[in-house]
């Protein structure tokens, strides 16, 4: 579930708060780092469920409405679309996802106002009114489709987006803070085979390999399934980081690393570590990571310092042979 951009903004963020507090357990640090990386698809079950909790408002609603004693005709005759929506169904049909939910206590129970709000906005967008407003296919597979549509709609223009979800989110677990937008994308790509399968996917935490990283001609090397490369990347980022940052000191004039940027810092002595323990991973591909990842974790300027001296640094320890990579575009692409 996790791929390699998660994976290190995750390593990050425990690397940074070891360094900020000074602990050096590594056996902690790969222990909060692993419940990181599982809270993250703990989301994934948490923000499945949301559209169960939209239907049962809606069905709420609906049945409030035939209640009244002088209803509307709109109230007399609802439109139950929503709340028959296929692929909803399959996920309340699944006995052993409701459990998995049950023991983790992943509840919307709690939130009735903002199931309410966020319903109201949902129903007041356009994508919504045009699926309620549609004649109900005949077909049941095409059916789905609309349904699986809608479901795709929702999490990309409300859920992923909703600021006072993020709210929730982060009351819910500090360990979710910045993963909504990504969960949301696992979840709208496994819509079909949810839907096909009729029980919910829950992808394995990490996957075998990432041959994403690996060029076609590094066949020489073992190649690190995901789970490896983040507790390699943690604690071999934490064993070398006084080293590391003595290296970083002197590459750059008239500082010390008292003064740089603490995130800075972290992040490129992420950077040598991954570049000189994993050698089938392209120092390109490294120096981007680490560049990306500043964008969003330092200082406007972060990223042309991080750019350019770890570029430097990772050159240096090349002629050094410090850092050994084997296979063409390795090294230079």
């Amino acid at each position: 579930m996790l791929n390699r951009r998660i994976i290190r903004v995750k390593v990050f963020k425990e690397l940074f708060s070891r360094i900020a507090t000074g602990s050096d357990s590594y056996k902690d640090a790969e222990k909060e780092l692993m419940a990181s990386c599982e809270k993250t698809r703990d989301l994934y079950l948490y923000l499945l469920k949301l559209p169960i909790a939209l239907k049962t408002y809606a069905e709420k609603k609906i049945e409030n409405g035939l209640k009244k004693y002088m209803p509307t005709e709109e109230e007399k005759n609802p439109n139950r679309k929503f709340v028959d929506n296929g692929f909803i169904k399959v996920m309340e049909e699944d006995a052993s996802f409701f459990e998995i939910c049950g023991k983790k206590k992943l509840e919307w129970n709690d939130y009735g106002p903002f199931i309410k709000n966020l319903y109201d906005r949902i129903a007041e967008s356009d994508y919504f009114k045009a699926y309620m407003s549609s004649p109900e296919p005949e077909d049941s597979s095409a059916a789905m489709k609309e349904d699986i549509k809608l479901m795709r709609c929702i999490y990309s223009n409300h859920i992923d987006t909703d600021k006072d979800l993020e709210d929730i989110i982060e009351d819910g677990s500090l360990l979710w803070v910045d993963d909504i937008g990504y969960v949301c994308n696992v979840i709208i790509s496994n819509l079909k085979s949810i839907a096909k399968r009729r029980k919910v996917v829950i992808p394995p935490l990490f996957k075998s390999s990432a041959a994403s990283d690996v060029p076609q001609d590094a066949k020489n090397f073992e190649i690190e399934d995901d789970e490896r490369f983040a507790r390699k990347l943690l604690t071999s980022s934490m064993l070398h980081y006084d080293e590391y940052t003595e290296i970083i000191s002197s590459f750059v004039s008239n500082w010390n690393t008292e003064r740089l940027v603490s995130t800075d810092l972290t992040l490129i002595v992420m950077g040598m570590t991954e570049a000189a323990s994993f050698p089938t991973i392209p120092l390109k591909v490294t120096i981007n990571e680490y560049v990306d990842i500043s964008k969003y974790y330092s200082t406007p300027n972060s990223k042309v310092f991080v750019n350019g001296l770890l570029d430097k640094i990772l050159q240096k320890m090349v002629e050094e042979k410090k850092i050994i990579k084997t296979g063409r575009g390795l090294i230079d692409n």
